[in-house]
């Protein structure tokens, strides 16, 4: 005699496997709960964040957010100006009105030899300058090296010279030997250095025209003289 089914059990009811056994997955998709929904919503907005940075904080196809972009930006400061520390070197870039207190302050400090100061002209120059992001380059650069005998440490600065207003203040007052290398940069590339006391000629002819080391100076027109020569081809 065939068993009796239960009274109000349908046969052909679906039954889902995981009722029956949790080890079995269900194909009943699970509605998420709030919490989970939440946590996905902040996982997009913070996506979103990433996106719209590496665009460039665009808003509506516009220019970039100055504030965000600042907000963004690390630079590294040093004596209250930007640093940077390529191959191991420490490298401060000052503005035209830090620089004079800042070689001040370094010289407090220890670094009392000044090694060099030159000018560079970057006319032409589209790669890269090695400069924060938070540093605009100029044309020319003022290039000054610091020592430090005892801590046996070397430092080196940075200035942007625009080449409409070429003026920086003078170290002669805090390294004099820096006297005939700022002469020298202003005969090669007419950086001025205020307050110099003898801001002259020291390789060109007193009534030379023109700076040589200036990249758009015409090229070959510096003759070769020699005095007391008579039979000069």
């Amino acid at each position: 005699m065939a068993e009796q089914e239960d009274e109000g059990t349908d046969p052909t009811d679906e039954v889902d496997p995981s009722e029956i056994d949790p080890r079995v997955e269900s194909d009943v998709p699970a509605e998420p709960s709030e919490a989970v929904e939440a946590e996905v919503e902040k996982m997009d907005e913070a996506a979103e964040a990433v996106e719209a940075e590496a665009a460039g904080v665009e808003r509506a196809g516009g220019p970039p957010d100055e504030e965000l972009v600042e907000e963004s930006v690390q630079v590294e400061l040093l004596h209250g100006v930007p640093v940077t520390r390529p191959r191991g070197e420490v490298v401060l870039h000052p503005g035209r009105d830090e620089y004079h207190q800042l070689v001040s302050t370094l010289r407090g400090e220890g670094y009392w030899t000044c090694v060099d100061l030159c000018g560079v002209d970057y006319l032409g120059h589209d790669g890269d300058r090695g400069l924060p992001a938070t540093v605009t380059g100029e044309r020319f650069e003022v290039v000054v090296v610091l020592r430090n005998h005892r801590a046996r440490d070397v430092v080196r600065l940075r200035l942007q010279v625009p080449a409409d207003d070429s003026g920086v203040p003078s170290l002669v007052d805090v390294h004099p030997a820096v006297e005939s290398s700022e002469r020298e940069a202003w005969d090669m590339f007419g950086i001025t250095f205020e307050g110099h006391p003898d801001l002259t000629r020291i390789l060109m002819p007193d009534d030379w025209d023109g700076h040589p080391l200036r990249k758009d100076f015409a090229v070959g027109r510096i003759p070769v003289q020699f005095k007391g020569v008579s039979n000069a081809r």
